[in-house]
């Protein structure tokens, strides 16, 4: 019998002053932590990611909080921040799949170190570049080796069709260093031979509470 996924709870706002949640209003809601491999092994404690969500009506929030060892990142990008292949070097990932569970339809942002990012729609053909409105914001604090991301998604980017009485499907993602020490880590393991993170039959279930 396949065990049940974990769940993360994403918590709602009413309202958020500019474009990110306030401290308080992070803290109010329960984190999810992890510092394993993609496979769920290799636990590295140095490496660990905090993850908090929230809501607003018309936008989901992610905060990242990624102990590191090393940082290793592109230094060019477009104007606007975004770089291509970005999951070649440290990055926080999200995997967002509103519907079609187990199928590979989803949408993935990414936001690196020194803030850049990417945004994609993922599906069978491959993968597509889209213009999601997506907002981010990077901190980086070099004397505890901790550096923080935070995201807001629009949902009409992610759905037509928002209904915060359906779970959707996630799961979270970090890359850290070079090979052949690079760390892939993942919330909820993908359990593949090689680093993979594309196998949504894995993903978690995110769930939006009032």
């Amino acid at each position: 019998m396949r065990p049940r996924p974990a769940e993360v709870t994403a918590l709602y706002v009413q309202s958020v002053c500019g474009h990110f949640p306030s401290v308080k209003q992070w803290e109010s809601s329960s984190p999810v932590r992890f510092c394993h491999d993609w496979q769920g092994r290799n636990a590295d404690p140095a490496r660990e990611t905090e993850l908090r969500l929230l809501w607003a009506d018309d936008t989901i929030f992610l905060r990242f909080e990624c102990h590191y060892r090393t940082i290793h990142i592109f230094p060019d990008s477009a104007p606007s921040g975004r770089c291509n292949q970005l999951w070649e070097r440290d990055v926080t990932e999200v995997f967002l799949q509103p519907d079609r569970f187990g199928e590979k339809y989803y949408k993935e942002f990414e936001v690196a170190p020194n803030g850049l990012w990417l945004d994609l729609d993922i599906a069978p053909s491959g993968l597509r570049h889209i213009k999601s409105g997506m907002k981010s914001l990077v901190q980086i604090d070099h004397e505890q080796k901790v550096w923080n991301s935070q995201l807001a998604i629009p949902f009409e980017s992610l759905t037509s069709t928002f209904d915060p009485a359906k779970s959707w499907r996630v799961n979270f993602f970090r890359c850290e260093g070079v090979e052949p020490e690079r760390f892939y880590s993942a919330w909820q393991p993908t359990g593949t031979a090689e680093p993979n993170f594309h196998v949504p039959e894995k993903f978690g279930v995110l769930r939006w509470g009032r």
